[in-house]
């Protein structure tokens, strides 16, 4: 299994939904960096379950502790231990579903692989995977503000067929994001997001959305070609992360609605660098990064275990009416934001050590 991600700047995840903890071990984090759990958590709280009516009742304080990596509030250079304790787990919610694998979950695929698999919530492909990452990528995050002055933020642009008009990416901030807790910084269309998935929820269904990223300030030359390149290591991390089932950077597919006179990105003197008047390359060309703010979306699918029952056959192949039992999120696209913020800290603190192990700017 790969729980392994990245190549200067290592993050390896370790545990699953309904264990004694999760975690990560981070490698490769430069020393001297201030750091404490303080710097972690605010993160970990914006991705934490039970925090509104719209997410699961499921209820995890989610509080991280350093184990290894750091003395006196400073990072050594040396692995960082990373530990969250899982406290309200309930596996027994689980054990009527264990002969029957869940409509477009990862039972079944993980028991045909493996032989065998964790039969309560999911496992390895539950969203409690992704705390490690969160925790990681806060302080990959931290390392890129101070140094570069990197300013990543995510927001919900899209929940099931209702999308907030075009905001900001100059402007918008977390606060402004996490003003309503669907985390669109639009309010009027948050409303209605809440109020879709309030009905889904009711009706014992779930909705899926798009979550938008931008990452500002980033410095000109990240990204290794061919293989390497930027977006695609973005659109890796991103797809990597539960229930993602597409990634779009710049004008993604809209770019075929246009010819190449209109595509194209002009460029401009800005300072003293070289910049582009628009923006639809997303920040990337080539595979590298251009010194333009990057953008992209993440489109999330409707979570799969519902509390509605769903005709479906067991592993034996007999046919059978599965009632999910347990605490599930109707929309999961509000927790997702950190989370794909993260993975986006993950993949520029990668991409600048890289730069820097070859002695460049």
């Amino acid at each position: 299994m790969s729980s392994t991600f990245g190549t200067y700047f290592r993050v390896s995840t370790f545990g699953e939904s309904h264990c004694k903890a999760v975690g990560a071990i981070v490698d490769g984090c430069p020393p001297r960096l201030e750091l404490t759990e303080a710097d972690i958590q605010p993160q970990l709280d914006r991705r934490r379950p039970g925090q509104s009516k719209v997410n699961t009742p499921r209820q995890e304080s989610d509080t991280v502790t350093i184990l290894s990596g750091t003395e006196n509030g400073l990072t050594l250079g040396t692995p960082i231990g990373l530990y969250v304790p899982n406290k309200d787990q309930r596996p027994g919610d689980y054990k009527t579903m264990s002969d029957v694998p869940r409509p477009s979950h990862a039972d079944y695929t993980y028991q045909m692989k493996y032989g065998i698999r964790a039969s309560s919530g999911g496992g390895r492909s539950s969203a409690r995977e992704t705390i490690g990452r969160v925790a990681a990528g806060a302080i990959a995050e931290k390392w890129l503000r101070i140094h570069h002055g990197i300013e990543i933020v995510a927001w919900v642009s899209t929940v099931a067929s209702i999308t907030a008009p075009e905001i900001d990416l100059d402007c918008v901030t977390r606060t402004e994001v996490d003003e309503t807790i669907i985390r669109c910084p639009h309010l009027p269309t948050a409303e209605r997001m809440i109020a879709a998935v309030s009905e889904a929820r009711d009706a014992q269904d779930s909705l899926g959305g798009i979550v938008t990223c931008v990452c500002r300030k980033v410095p000109v030359g990240l990204g290794e070609p061919v293989f390497e390149k930027l977006e695609a290591r973005l659109a890796q991390a991103m797809l990597s992360i539960p229930a993602t089932k597409g990634f779009e950077i710049g004008s993604g597919f809209g770019c075929v609605a246009l010819p190449g006179s209109r595509h194209n990105d002009p460029f401009v003197k800005k300072g003293d660098r070289l910049g582009t008047r628009t923006n639809f390359s997303g920040g990337v060309q080539g595979g590298i990064s251009n010194g333009e703010a990057i953008y992209f979306r993440v489109a999330i699918k409707p979570p799969a275990t519902i509390a509605q029952a769903q005709r479906t056959a067991s592993f034996e192949g007999e046919e059978t009416i599965l009632e999910a039992k347990g605490r599930h999120d109707p929309c999961v696209v509000n927790r997702a934001v950190p989370i794909v913020e993260s993975m986006a800290a993950l993949v520029l603190m990668d991409a600048v050590l890289a730069q820097r192990a070859r002695g460049g700017n």
